[in-house]
């Protein structure tokens, strides 16, 4: 089963739809239904920007590749125990065997990405603290340059750290196959497909990814891309 972020499923509802629901109710109506039928997003569930340490949602994300939520939360788990219960910081990850960390449950690649990421983030080539002041095109880009991620993880990052309200996580399959369903098509829709479609959600393409992953609460899907 592909990873979902945790939480953008739930199905607790806020009693009143805001204005940004509304101008897409009103942009696509398919959206429109879907939305119409599962009732707006809560805000204690709208965890749009809610990973505030850039280190831990980067390390989070990439430890949720290709993992259901339920997995992914506990080789996290595992992998935080193996540091008094906390997120550890990129020098401590470093020191640690590889050995040591594959025991949490983490594929060796996935330790590979880890340890990159950290020594990017040691040694300055990766400044965390002004990604928060780039556009998302200039976040990408540099964060795809970590072994292992990709565009799928940096949109993650972009959705659940930076908060950035128009992010249409077009490559993520969970996405495709909730507009499959919504819009009945046969097949799961293209990327440029999807960006098209993707179009008439700006500037809120994040608010409607929250939604069509909510549809999905009960809907099985495959593999995940990076």
């Amino acid at each position: 089963m592909a990873s979902r972020p945790a939480g953008v499923h739930a199905r607790q509802s806020a009693e009143e739809w805001s204005d940004d629901d509304r101008e897409l109710m009103r942009a696509d109506k398919f959206l429109r239904r879907l939305m119409e039928r599962t009732g707006p997003i809560h805000p204690g569930i709208d965890r749009r920007g809610s990973r505030a340490d850039p280190w831990e949602a980067l390390a989070r994300a990439i430890v949720g590749q290709q993992l259901s939520t339920r997995a992914a939360a506990s080789i996290w788990n595992k992998l935080t125990d193996l540091f008094g219960g906390r997120t550890p910081e990129p020098e401590a990850l470093l020191r640690k065997r590889p050995a040591t960390l594959l025991k949490a449950g983490l594929s060796n690649a996935k330790v590979g990405y880890l340890s990159d990421l950290a020594a990017r983030v040691k040694d300055g080539r990766l400044d965390l603290k002004r990604l928060q002041d780039l556009p998302d095109e200039d976040v990408i880009a540099e964060l795809i340059e970590i072994k292992g991620v990709g565009q799928w993880t940096a949109e993650m990052f972009l959705i659940f750290h930076l908060g950035r309200p128009d992010v249409a996580a077009v490559g993520d399959l969970g996405i495709r196959r909730a507009v499959q369903i919504a819009y009945g098509f046969d097949e799961l829709p293209g990327l440029d497909e999807l960006n098209r479609i993707a179009e008439k959600w700006r500037p809120h393409r994040t608010l409607a990814s929250l939604y069509l992953w909510r549809s999905l609460a009960s809907t099985p899907v495959v593999e995940q891309a990076k």
